[in-house]
């Protein structure tokens, strides 16, 4: 629908006049008539407006090329769409599939004891409403009550911005209209406010909170939050660890606003899992014994507009003491309760992150020897916050100089220059020596080094020090013009600048098993991805064999956090609690002689007393 977008875009930025060519093009492409409804009137386009008229004309045109039928799918997800970019960033607004909706909905009706005839849901953070117009239409299927009767009674939703709401007006009053069902006015309980602040109970006399509540809690992340925002969230204990995104206090204010035995029905992100900005949400389960079911989808794309890794979870206001788990391999979605693995609370760490997939292998592995983090030294690599300016392929180089080129080309002198490592490169097979670049390095040779003072800077590396004089600006913008550094030219953070031995290089990411480079020299530095430092030749011998196992892929793909394509975390919090055996002498020598890897693999499965299948791990 992109030239659809383009000229909503082209026509205004207003939500209102944007609203009335929208509205007044499903009016007329559905060949519905509004005869009493006073909303609807005021946003239909008439042919005596001639200049809005014309426009709608035009906008019908492109909408009849672009797309076959102007349902009220395509209408809905029109109304997320319109949305600025940046009010979607700050208020995370997204289409979700009607599928989705559909089955969450239905689930959420299918569950015993609920009286659909005298049921009221909630969408808490309803967007223009697409999950309360798909309860609404199934409200109607099941008990024959007329809309009006269930927008007044049994519909209830709550957003932060004020057009969303009037959008959630429209969607609902032209479904009723649809199927026939065209008064003056319907009343609604579609709220404008803050989730975070929000009290239900002072707008509704003797609230005792929602049979069902379903929707897709908004998608933004801790570092796009406003201030206000951040403070809101300190009102909520599951926002106690770490930097939470948005979508996690919504569970917290979800569930204290179900009523006892009502159901909560949400997609959401899957992060919470292991993620240390929902540890405080994962204890708030288990101190609660929550009744959870999930649906985790992995690394598969639900959103076609945004790169999200997602689960379905059904909360229940019952205590229970295990989760219940299935891990969706295509999209599918399961059709009982048998389909799901069951975990018990007792047997997952809020801590150090839930393992729900293959739970008891994961659980051995863990079990196994010494947790990784406890037996091996990590870091990460240097930060100069502007790699652009201080890392390069030299174009050429002589005697005394390597030749930089950026913007223009620049002599700097060999001896301020290190070999570095970008060693988020070895998620492929590579070449060191093609790899290996330059960085121009500002300090001194000491085992911790210090900036150089400028002076030496300048006399002992005068080509070096012009260059960085034209840098200067840039270099000043770093962490927004705020940051302090030992010298204007010193990189952004001195972490990993001392001199160390013995480098096991691995990426931070990979969407297989990874490359590992060990190193011993003492100034080869790294940047972006991670390394094992300050351990035996022996040592970085013996878990560079165990990182490349097919075993510890497993773990990583079963319990890391993923990224776009397919990709894994190998950050240090997912891959500190992954048991080291205690071996023998003879065992280490076994691991670090044996060329096999098929045989490795072999030995640290039984080793560990697990059975993997190809399927499992790749």
């Amino acid at each position: 629908m992109r030239n659809i977008f383009r000229y909503l875009e082209s026509y205004s930025q207003l939500p209102l006049e944007v609203d009335r060519l929208i509205v007044s093009a499903f009016l007329e492409l559905n060949e519905l008539k509004v005869i009493n409804n006073r909303l609807l009137q005021d946003y239909s386009i008439q042919e005596n407006q001639e200049q809005e008229w014309k426009s709608l004309l035009k906008f019908i045109g492109v909408i009849q090329n672009e797309i076959e039928t102007f349902d009220i799918e395509k209408l809905i997800e029109l109304f997320e769409f319109v949305i600025s970019p940046s009010d979607r960033i700050i208020n995370g607004a997204i289409y979700t599939p009607s599928k989705i909706r559909e089955y969450i909905i239905a689930q959420s009706f299918r569950r015993e004891g609920n009286r659909i005839e005298n049921v009221k849901i909630a969408d808490i953070a309803c967007g223009c409403s697409g999950f309360l117009y798909t309860a609404a239409k199934e409200l109607r299927k099941r008990t024959g009550y007329s809309y009006q009767f269930i927008f007044q009674n049994q519909i209830f939703g709550l957003d932060i911005q004020e057009y969303s709401v009037t959008r959630s007006k429209l969607l609902l009053s032209l479904l009723a209209l649809s199927e026939g069902e065209d008064i003056e006015e319907f009343h609604f309980n579609l709220h404008q406010g803050d989730a975070l602040i929000f009290k239900w109970k002072d707008h509704y006399e003797n609230f005792e909170g929602f049979q069902i509540i379903a929707g897709n809690p908004p998608y933004v992340c801790a570092r796009n939050l406003e201030d206000t925002i951040k403070e809101n969230l300190q009102n909520w204990s599951v926002c106690k660890s770490g930097n939470p995104d948005l979508y996690i206090p919504f569970f917290q204010i979800g569930y204290e606003n179900l009523a006892e035995n009502g159901i909560l029905g949400f997609i959401t992100m899957n992060t919470f899992f292991k993620s240390l900005n929902g540890r405080a949400l994962r204890k708030y389960f288990e101190d609660n014994n929550t009744s959870i079911r999930i649906i985790d989808f992995g690394t598969l794309q639900i959103f076609k507009s945004k790169s999200t890794y997602t689960c379905i979870c059904f909360l229940e206001k019952t205590e229970q003491n295990y989760i219940e788990y299935y891990k969706s391999a295509e999209k599918e979605l399961p059709t009982n309760r048998n389909q799901y693995s069951r975990i018990n609370y007792k047997n997952l760490d809020a801590k150090k992150g839930w393992n729900l997939n293959d739970n008891e292998i994961i659980s051995r592995i863990e079990a196994t020897g010494t947790p990784f983090g406890e037996k091996y030294k990590t870091r990460h690599g240097i930060a100069t916050l502007r790699n652009d300016v201080y890392i390069f392929k030299p174009v050429k180089e002589d005697n005394e100089f390597y030749y930089l080129q950026n913007g223009s080309l620049y002599a700097i002198e060999k001896g301020i220059c290190k070999d570095i490592l970008n060693s988020n490169k070895l998620s492929r097979d590579i070449n060191f020596d093609e790899v290996k670049e330059k960085v121009l390095f500002p300090y001194n040779d000491e085992t911790k080094p210090k900036a150089l003072e400028e002076k030496v800077l300048k006399d002992n590396f005068p080509n070096a020090y012009k260059y960085l004089k034209k840098k200067k600006e840039e270099l000043a913008k770093r962490d927004k013009g705020k940051g302090k550094y030992e010298k204007w030219f010193a990189f952004g953070r001195t972490q990993s600048l001392e001199k160390v031995g013995n480098k096991l290089f691995f990426p931070k990411f990979s969407d297989k098993i990874p490359s590992y480079l060990i190193s011993n020299d003492d100034d080869l530095l790294f940047y972006n991805g991670q390394a094992i430092v300050g351990h035996s030749d022996e040592e970085m011998q013996l878990v560079k064999k165990i990182l490349e196992s097919r075993l510890f892929w497993y773990y990583i793909k079963t319990t890391s956090k993923p990224y776009s394509s397919a990709y894994y975390s190998l950050n240090g919090t997912y891959i500190k609690n992954f048991g080291i055996p205690d071996f023998t002498e003879d065992d280490i020598d076994f691991l670090i002689n044996e060329p096999n890897q098929n045989i490795i693999d072999a030995f640290l499965e039984d080793y560990y007393n697990v059975q993997l299948s190809e399927e499992l791990v790749y």
